[in-house]
């Protein structure tokens, strides 16, 4: 099993590689496309409403092919579609490959997650995470350098497809441990797991404040990574290469922040993890909205991201506990579909308010979802009665 949990881990690199790259590239790329600069919304939302479908399909696919094929089919569909970004010379080629980057997504994040909250400990569920944000965090960097050596995004894409590929020869020799891990103990726990429809799964206690607080979570999450760069540049005149690799620390927070949870997680409850980033996405709000300038913006992205860093794999990792062990693969698939829907509408929404109004509303608009999501996990805790052990 500890073999199969460094495979996992590299297939959440492969997760993190493009999450961060449209962000970082795209004040580069707008006029070239001849598009405005909102306009990387649709772009967005294309993604991840693909990620919101293979998320809902998720159960039943890994059901009928296996958590180890999902995951490295998955992983060469993003692949390819990263390539075709590097090939992109138009906008609409760019909402075509977007289509297979979201669908590449939704099944394995949902699969993975699962298979490691049922299997794994706390402290692994943090790093898995944390390898996420290593690929989220090198994104914005290969990017930037492509910008800076040659000028073209175009560049960026290309590497971070080859790296992508690379990762999928991995997972193709990997898939006999995947069926070693079918142990008969795992086979039975699986065979008892339930499919739930959503109708039932929002029947749960606490179900509609989970899928809420994830939604939140998510919202804030993949706004300051697609628009931080665009607020720095229009809003405190900070050039774009600059901007493309200062966004590239929020994402190192996130995984810094993550590999130090990991450790946390062993002594701190879920509880307590959830509310410790809360608290720094808090802090990191209110240094945003100080007037000041240069690193002291650095410092704000970067509490943001410690502060996402706890949140979202302690969730996860608690949704067997939240919800029962039988139900987790139906939770955790509709967990991560509407995760998606808070990617797919709320950075476009605040790419509309930013341009029709301004994009100084960045920090107030991150602080809105903030202060929901702390409500919505507040009454996830007491509707679920969490186990203060866990």
């Amino acid at each position: 099993m500890v073999l199969l949990l460094v495979i996992i881990y590299l297939a959440f690199i492969s997760l993190g590689l493009p999450d961060s790259l449209l962000g970082s590239a795209w004040p580069s790329m707008y006029s070239g496309l001849g598009v405005s600069i909102d306009s990387a919304g649709i772009i967005s939302m294309i993604i991840s409403g693909g990620t919101i479908l293979s998320s809902l399909m998720s159960d039943r696919v890994i059901r009928r092919f296996g958590t180890g094929m999902v995951t490295f089919v998955s992983v060469a569909m993003t692949a390819i579609a990263l390539m075709g970004f590097s090939l992109s010379n138009s906008f609409v080629m760019l909402c075509l490959c977007a289509v297979p980057l979201g669908l590449g997504a939704g099944s394995v994040d949902a699969a993975l997650n699962n298979f490691v909250a049922l299997h794994y400990k706390a402290k692994h569920m943090s790093w898995l995470h944390c390898f996420w944000g290593i690929g989220a965090s090198m994104g914005p960097i290969i990017m930037s350098y492509s910008l800076v050596r040659s000028q073209l995004w175009n560049a960026g894409y290309r590497a971070i497809s080859i790296i992508q590929f690379a990762l999928v020869a991995v997972l193709l020799f990997s898939l006999p441990l995947w069926k070693k891990a079918q142990s008969p103990a795992s086979k039975s726990e699986e065979t008892h797991q339930q499919i739930l429809s959503v109708r039932q799964l929002i029947g749960l206690p606490g179900a509609k404040q989970a899928l809420l607080a994830f939604f939140c979570y998510c919202a804030i999450e993949y706004t300051v990574g697609l628009w931080g760069s665009s607020y720095l540049v229009t809003i405190h005149g900070i050039p774009a290469e600059t901007a493309a690799s200062w966004i590239s620390l929020y994402y190192i927070g996130i995984t810094f922040g993550r590999f130090l949870s990991g450790f946390l997680a062993i002594k701190l409850r879920h509880k307590q993890m959830v509310q410790l980033g809360q608290l720094l996405i808090g802090t990191g709000v209110v240094v945003l909205l100080l007037p000041i300038q240069g690193n002291f913006l650095l410092a704000g992205l970067f509490l943001i991201g410690i502060g996402c860093a706890p949140i979202y794999p302690s969730l996860l990792h608690e949704t067997p506990n939240n919800f029962g062990s039988r139900y987790s693969q139906s939770v955790m698939g509709v967990q991560m579909a509407c995760a998606y829907v808070g990617t797919t509408f709320m950075p476009p929404l605040f790419g509309v308010l930013g341009a029709k109004m301004s994009y100084g509303l960045f920090p107030f608009f991150v602080g809105l979802l903030l202060l929901i999501m702390i409500f919505m996990v507040i009454l996830l805790y007491k509707k679920t009665g969490t186990r203060e052990g866990q």
